[in-house]
């Protein structure tokens, strides 16, 4: 059975209104909550003070053992079974773009499917307060906390315009 993490849960209708609540969070110190939004909005983005996601760098890594792999894999099979056809050279870059290509892209994607799974894995949620309304049209806050820090934490959301706030125990 997952344990639950004591916190105060709020919900947003406006987007304003969790921004200010996150800008207020973070200039208190906090720097673990969890926000819940149905889809991706560079307002929240701006104001978490996310800039990029650590998930491109796999894709590059990825990318470049695509090309290597392409060039490497291609070359070797050309000088292992050497075909000599019209006069041309045996192992040129021009015929194997498309193997590098296609390798780059392949591994490409494997590796930002891992990394979205890692990283994702690395951050757990279990135990979290969660309310189904995050995935429709409202936007959720979760701040763990315990005992008098909740009361502080319920007024600041109220202050900051939460449709609803509740103390998740």
């Amino acid at each position: 059975m997952a344990r639950t993490i004591p916190g105060v849960l709020a919900a947003f209708e406006h987007i304003d209104a969790a921004c200010d609540a996150i800008q207020a969070l973070r200039a208190q110190g906090r720097k673990e909550f969890t926000v819940y939004s149905a889809a991706p909005n560079h307002e929240l983005e701006h104001a978490l003070g996310i800039e990029t996601s650590p998930v491109r760098l796999f894709t590059l890594i990825g990318g470049i053992t695509g090309v290597c792999a392409g060039v490497g894999m291609t070359f070797w099979m050309s000088l292992d079974w050497p075909l000599l056809v019209g006069g041309k050279p045996i192992a040129t870059v021009p015929p194997y773009v498309v193997f590098m290509f296609e390798l780059m892209v392949l591994l490409g994607s494997l590796s930002t499917v891992a990394g979205i799974i890692i990283l994702s894995a690395l951050k757990p949620t279990t135990g979290m307060a969660y309310d189904p309304k995050f995935s429709d049209d409202r936007i959720g806050i979760f701040v763990p906390c315990r005992g008098e820090e909740a009361g502080k934490l319920i007024r600041m959301f109220r202050d900051a315009g939460s449709v609803e706030v509740r103390h998740a125990a």
